[in-house]
C-alpha cells in the first residue's frame, strides 16, 4: 500500500501492520525541516517483531542533482552502523569458538604485537580501547582501497595511549581491526564472511564492498544544513600545530572530508564503496538491517545468527564516560562493539543492542521486544537529530503502552 498523510511534505509508500500504524507518523515527521529539505531526503524504515516484518516504509528524493525517487530497494550507506555488522561477525565467531573477546588480538594476528600491543585484547579492539583510534602518519584514498596496506598499518603502529587504559572512538580503524581478526581466523574476507552467515541466509541486501551491478541502487549521501555548520565550526576552532586525534580519526589524515563526503568523494566514491571499509563502508538497505539485527534475537525468515549465552556475553558494559581525548557529553556506551542504550542514542531498552551511523541512520536489535529495527536516510545531520529518536520513541509506546 502507499500513503500520504495531511501532515507529510513527501509521499510516503510501503505497509504498516495495523499495531504498529503509529510508527507512519513518526517517519513521515522525519521529512520535516526547513523549506526545501524535502527536495534533497531520502529515508527508509523497516521494523521486524517476533521475527516478522511489521513496518516497511520508504519515501523522498534518493538522488537530490537528479530527482530520483527513493524506492522500494534503494540501498545507502549505513557510515558506522557497519560496526554493529562487524560485531554480529565477531559475536558469531565467538559463539561457534573460534575466537575468544579475553585472548590478546595478536594470538589471531601475530604481526599485531608490534610497538607495544601484544597484551591488547580482542574486547579492546571490538571497544574502542586499542589505542588505534586515528593514524599517527597520514593516510590517503590510496592506502584504504588497500586491505593489507591498511592492517599493516595499523599492526605498526604505536597505540596513541595505553590500550586497555580508556578509550576514543575508533570512527573507521575499528573496522579493519575487527575485519582482519574475522580473515585470520576463517580465512574470508569479511563481505565473504558475511554472506556466508548472515546475508545469504537471510537473502538480504546488504555488502561489504558494493558490487558495481548494484551501484544503480545506490542513493549518494548528502550534507545536511547542522553537519555543514558543526564542521566549519570545528575546522575554525582548530588550532595550529595541535593534532586533533577526533577530528583524524575521521579523515585518517588525508582519506577522506570531514563530513566524510562530498559529490563523488569519500562515501561517494564507488571506489571507496566497492573496497571493504568495514568501519564505516557498507551499503544496504533498512529490510537487510532489519533483518540481520532480528536474527540476532529471534528465528528470523529461518535463521537464528546468535543465541542467548553470546548475546548476554557481547552486551556487557565494556566502555563508557569521558573518552580519552576529551568530547563534551553525553557519551555513548559500549558492550563488544555493540552499541548500548543511552543517553547519547536512546534505543528501545535498556537491553537493546546495535549501532547509529553518521548523520541519522540506526539500526539495533532489542531481545525484551524480539525486534529488529533500522532507519536510513541519505542528509546526514548532526547535533540534535531526532529523526530516528522519534521513531524509536513511537515504537516504545507502542510495545509498553
Amino acid at each position: 500500500m502507499s500513503s500520504l498523510s495531511d501532515s507529510s511534505p513527501v509521499e510516503v509508500h510501503g505497509a504498516v501492520d495495523p499495531r504498529f500504524e503509529a510508527l507512519r507518523p513518526a517517519f513521515e515527521r522525519a521529512f520535516d525541516g526547513s523549506s526545501g529539505v524535502e527536495q534533497e531526503m531520502g529515508a527508509a524504515l523497516a521494523v521486524r517483531y517476533r521475527g516478522e516484518p511489521v513496518v516497511d516504509l520508504w519515501g523522498g528524493v534518493a538522488d537530490a542533482r537528479d530527482g530520483r525517487s527513493w524506492v522500494e530497494d534503494t540501498a545507502s550507506v549505513v557510515f558506522s552502523a557497519t560496526k554493529g555488522i562487524m560485531s554480529l561477525l565477531a559475536a558469531r565467531l565467538v559463539q561457534d569458538g573460534l575466537l575468544e573477546y579475553d585472548a590478546p588480538v595478536a594470538r589471531y594476528w601475530p604481526e599485531f604485537a608490534a610497538s607495544g600491543k601484544s597484551h591488547v585484547l580482542v574486547r579492546h579492539a571490538l571497544a574502542h580501547r586499542a589505542g588505534l583510534s586515528a593514524p599517527r602518519l597520514d593516510l590517503t584514498r590510496d592506502d584504504l582501497l588497500d586491505w593489507n596496506r591498511m592492517t599493516a598499518a595499523l599492526a605498526e603502529q604505536e597505540p596513541l595511549w595505553e590500550p586497555g587504559s580508556g578509550y576514543s572512538y575508533h570512527a573507521l580503524t575499528h573496522g579493519w581491526l575487527v575485519g582482519e581478526l574475522v580473515r585470520r581466523v576463517t580465512g574470508l574476507m569479511p563481505g565473504d564472511y558475511l554472506r556466508s552467515v548472515l546475508t545469504g541466509p537471510l537473502g538480504a541486501d546488504f555488502w561489504l564492498g558494493l558490487p558495481e551491478s548494484e551501484r544503480i541502487r545506490l542513493a549518494p549521501m548528502t550534507v545536511g544544513p547542522s553537519l555543514a555548520a558543526l564542521t566549519r565550526e570545528q575546522e575554525e576552532a582548530r588550532r595550529p600545530g595541535v593534532i586533533d586525534w577526533p577530528a583524524r580519526a575521521m579523515t585518517l589524515g588525508a582519506a577522506f572530508p570531514p563530513e566524510l563526503i562530498a559529490d563523488g568523494v569519500g562515501f561517494n566514491d564507488v571506489e571507496v564503496l566497492a573496497a571493504e571499509v568495514p568501519g564505516a563502508g557498507g551499503v544496504g538497505t533498512a529490510r537487510a538491517l532489519a533483518a540481520m539485527w532480528s536474527s540476532a534475537v529471534v528465528t528470523t525468515d529461518g535463521v537464528r545468527s546468535l543465541d542467548d549465552a553470546v548475546v548476554e556475553a557481547a552486551t556487557r558494559e565494556q566502555t563508557s564516560g569521558r573518552p580519552v581525548f576529551d568530547l563534551p557529553g553525553p557519551w555513548p556506551r559500549w558492550g563488544m562493539g555493540f552499541q548500548l542504550d543511552s543517553d547519547a542514542r536512546r534505543l528501545l531498552t535498556p537491553a537493546s543492542f546495535g549501532h547509529d551511523g553518521a548523520g541519522g541512520q540506526v539500526a539495533f536489535a532489542d531481545p525484551r521486544h524480539e525486534i529488529g529495527f533500522a532507519f536510513l536516510t541519505n542528509r546526514m545531520e548532526a547535533g540534535d537529530d531526532r529523526r530516528a529518536t522519534r521513531i524509536v520513541d513511537a515504537l516504545r509506546d507502542v510495545l509498553e503502552g
